[in-house]
This record gives C-alpha cells, sequence and structure tokens, in this order.
C-alpha cells in the first residue's frame, strides 16, 4: 500500500522524464531505491555522485550527460525545482487530510508579526526602524557623540601629538617620519579613521543589527518587500544579503550564493556594488549630513530611486523567469541582551582582523603612491570628473581613498566638511555620488571571485561612469531650481 501510494507521488513531466531516463543507467545495487539516487544526483549531491562514479564506471557519461541536459532545461538549479515540486505536492497531502478552523483569538505577538507584514502598517515600523535604529541611534550617537569625542579629545589632543613628538624625536628620516604620522600616516591617519571614526559607527551599526536580527524581524522584513523586490528580479529571500550589506558588503556578495537562480545572484551583486553603503561608510555620510534634514532627503531618495530603477532594468535585460519565494517566519521575540553582546563582539572581532589591516595597508599605499608620483597622477584624473560634478578638486582625494575603503572614502569628505571647503548641495552630491562609487578593492575582488572576471570588471566599469553621471544630474537639478541645502 505504502509503495503505490508512493508511485502517486511524482514530479512535473520533465523532472520525471529525466528521473526516468537516469534510473534506467542506474544498474548497480544501492541501499536505496534507484529513484531517490536519481532524484539525489539530479540535485548533485557530491556523495552520490561520488558512489555513481565508483558503481557505473560504464554508464557514468551517460548519466552525467542526462544531468546536464537536465540542467539546461531549467532556469532555476534543479535543487530549486524539486523542492518547489515537494512543496506543492506536500501542500496536497496536507489539503487531502487536514481540515482547518478558524482561530478567533490571535495572540498579541501574532498580530504584531502580521501588523509587521502588512504593507500599510508595515512600511511606518520599517521607518521607525530605519530612524530610531540606523539615523539616530548609529548616525547621532555613534557618528556624532562618540565619533567627536574619540577623534578630537582622544586622539585629537592625546594620541596625535604624543605619537608626532616620539616619532619625530625618535626616527631621523623625513621619508618614515611621513610614512607612520604624516598627513596620510598610518598612525594620524589610518589609525584615526580606524579607531576614532570607523569603529564606534560599526559598533554601534552591529548593535542595533543584532538587536533588530535577535527579535526575528528580518524574515518579516523579507516578506514586507517581497512584493516590491520582484519589480526588480528578487525576491523576498534577497532583503537577507542587501540588509547584511548595511554591515559589509564584502561579506553580502559572499552570501548572495543563498540565492536560488543565477539572475537572482547577478543582479543582487549589482546592487549591492553600487547602491547598499556598507555600515561604516553610511554612519560617516550619515554624520556629514546631520543637521541637514532636506539633504538627508535628497541622498536617500537618489540613492532608493538608482536602487529601484537599476534593479527595474537589470530585470528586464537579464534573462529568466520571476522568482519564488517561501519562508518559514519564527514566532516573534523579545531580544536577549547576551545574544545581542556576543554577536556584536563577534562582529567587532571581524572587522579589527579584517578591516584594520586594508587601513594601515591603504596608508602605506597611499604612501608609496605619494613617493612614486602615481598617487597624484590618480588624483589629478580624478579631478576632472570631480569638478564636472560640482566639488572641488580636494574631493579627488577622498574618491581615491573610497576605491581602498568606501568608509576611507566618507571619511576623507567627513575632513573636508570640517575644514569649511563643502558647501551643503557639494554635500549632498559628494555623498550620494561616493555612495554609488566603485567598490572597494576587497569587494571587487568578491564580485570577480563570485560572478568571474568578465561580469566583475563589467560592472565596475558601469558603476564608475554611471555615479559621475548621477552626481552630474543631481548638480544641475539642484542648480536648475536654485535648491540651497
Amino acid at each position: 500500500m505504502l509503495r503505490d501510494f508512493a508511485k502517486r507521488i511524482g514530479y512535473e513531466s520533465p523532472v520525471e522524464v529525466y528521473l526516468s531516463r537516469i534510473e534506467s543507467l542506474l544498474l548497480s545495487d544501492y541501499k536505496i531505491s534507484r529513484r531517490a539516487i536519481a532524484i539525489l544526483l539530479l540535485q548533485e549531491d557530491k556523495e552520490i555522485l561520488d558512489i555513481v562514479k565508483e558503481k557505473e564506471k560504464e554508464r557514468i557519461d551517460l548519466i552525467s550527460e542526462v544531468i546536464g541536459e537536465a540542467k539546461g532545461h531549467f532556469h532555476e538549479p534543479l535543487a530549486y525545482i524539486i523542492g518547489l515540486c515537494r512543496q506543492k505536492e506536500v501542500s496536497r497531502i496536507c489539503g487531502s487530510v487536514m481540515t482547518f478552523k478558524e482561530v478567533r483569538k490571535i495572540s498579541f505577538r501574532e498580530h504584531l508579526s502580521r501588523i509587521m507584514m502588512n504593507p500599510f502598517t508595515g512600511a511606518p515600523i520599517l521607518l521607525a526602524v530605519l530612524y530610531y535604529g540606523l539615523y539616530k541611534f548609529v548616525g547621532t550617537f555613534g557618528a556624532g557623540v562618540l565619533v567627536n569625542f574619540l577623534e578630537n579629545k582622544v586622539f585629537g589632543d592625546y594620541v596625535n601629538p604624543f605619537m608626532i613628538n616620539f616619532v619625530n624625536s625618535v626616527i631621523p628620516f623625513k621619508l618614515l617620519q611621513d610614512l607612520l604620522v604624516g598627513e596620510y600616516g598610518i598612525i594620524t591617519l589610518g589609525f584615526r579613521y580606524a579607531f576614532a571614526i570607523i569603529l564606534p559607527i560599526v559598533a554601534t551599526f552591529f548593535f542595533a543589527f543584532a538587536v533588530v536580527e535577535d527579535t526575528g524581524y528580518l524574515p518579516r522584513l523579507a516578506m514586507l518587500v517581497d512584493r516590491l523586490f520582484k519589480k526588480i528580479g528578487l525576491s523576498g529571500r534577497a532583503v537577507i544579503p542587501l540588509v547584511l550589506g548595511f554591515g559589509c558588503d564584502t561579506m553580502a556578495t559572499m552570501v548572495t550564493r543563498t540565492l536560488p537562480t543565477k539572475r537572482e545572484r547577478i543582479i543582487a551583486t549589482l546592487l549591492l556594488a553600487l547602491a547598499i553603503p556598507c555600515s561604516a561608510q553610511m554612519g560617516v555620510i550619515l554624520a556629514l549630513l546631520e543637521g541637514r534634514p532636506l539633504g538627508l532627503l535628497v541622498w536617500l531618495g537618489a540613492i532608493f530611486f538608482v536602487f529601484l530603477i537599476v534593479g527595474f532594468l537589470a530585470s528586464k535585460i537579464m534573462p529568466g523567469e520571476l522568482p519564488s519565494f517561501y519562508m518559514e517566519i519564527p514566532p516573534l521575540r523579545f531580544p536577549q541582551f547576551s545574544n545581542i553582546v556576543r554577536k556584536t563582539l563577534s562582529r567587532l572581532n571581524w572587522y579589527f582582523w579584517e578591516i584594520l589591516p586594508l587601513f594601515l595597508l591603504a596608508s602605506i599605499l597611499i604612501w608609496l603612491g605619494q613617493i612614486t608620483g602615481i598617487f597624484s597622477f590618480l588624483v589629478t584624473i580624478l579631478e576632472y570628473p570631480i569638478r564636472w560634478i560640482g566639488l572641488p578638486s580636494e574631493a579627488a582625494v577622498a574618491f581615491l581613498f573610497g576605491f581602498f575603503r568606501r568608509d576611507y572614502g566618507a571619511a576623507g569628505l567627513y575632513d573636508l566638511k570640517k575644514a569649511g571647503l563643502l558647501s551643503g548641495n557639494q554635500l549632498v552630491i559628494g555623498c550620494i555620488t561616493l555612495t554609488l562609487f566603485l567598490p572597494c578593492v576587497a569587494q571587487l575582488l568578491m564580485n570577480v571571485k563570485e560572478r568571474g572576471i568578465r561580469m566583475g570588471i563589467a560592472m565596475s566599469v558601469f558603476i564608475l561612469f554611471f555615479s559621475f553621471s548621477v552626481g552630474y544630474l543631481v548638480n544641475f537639478v539642484l542648480t536648475l531650481l536654485g535648491v540651497s541645502l
């Protein structure tokens, strides 16, 4: 009876055809049914594939040919197609043997969960999370209070003066003095940016993100944005790597592996490289635009518009079917302080081991670039598009920094603002263009690793020209309308 019932559980006709062809080629004895072996082979189970290669030596080429033909028949991975078929079959079986009655009493947490996923009520909740979690806590407290204290008091009054005097008194060589405590020195620039500007911003962001993550809000956010994301070729599942991009785009690019189709992975990677600022860059930008609410709205509006229009056009250009989406929704809960601290410290540990060396390396490369003249040459080239979008030539250095690290570039704009070299309009244009600017070296390498060298380089070339074009357009519109931010 059970075997007869199992025979009625089938997959879509193309999958069944390939399953039958593989079953007919499996002539050896296995501990499980040949159909199960065939299903696992279509899902590219490595362990089963190794067993079949050993037992079906004469027919493995034919089996591999069938698997390759099946993969070419579908746009999505076969494991994804089989998973959807199983879900439909489970729903059919449950519908035939189960009855559901309406539950009249809904718990407060379930009611709140539904409110979070409703487009009309969920959007204001999302805005509140962004405003209090990112703008107020990360932007105002992290990028404002903490950065001012560490940069002006700790480094400005104590660390930098002491280290400059110490290095100049111990090392007589001007070249080495510049490397350590010069304008772009390892200590005066690299350590100052890493500890005084970036660290408090990253720490507050990781803390806020851990709180949101521990409540179970992220899966509900995925359900909330699923309909919007379908318009740009993604599903709600893509909200996970995109939100992680606000922490680190390099790490988030790696997480795009979880998306089921190649089309989705390419679109998500492009949007991460173009329109998602990392936590440190975003925190510095929030600090730059502090006290300029209209400027902040223009920046947000421009980035959000670019995110939607580029995603929409990419979804139309790239072939493939619309993505499907289903996700288990965990219950809402109060965040546990121990979890939040553990996650925050773990991510900060990653920050120190992965990011701090890059800051120091960037300082060395800039020092070498100054000695060899390469740095001045690149800055001179960048000055042309920088002036084209209405910024002073000094901003070219910040954009060159941005290629080493996105937050490095934003911190460079922060220094220009402190020096009084940027007007309100220039600040907004600089923030928009730098947000859309080239991905940092680490993210570029990750793009190449995940999407291939041709796709990675093509994305970077597109982003380079597109970012300055958007900066020029925003400058043109603000000047035409006579808007002063």
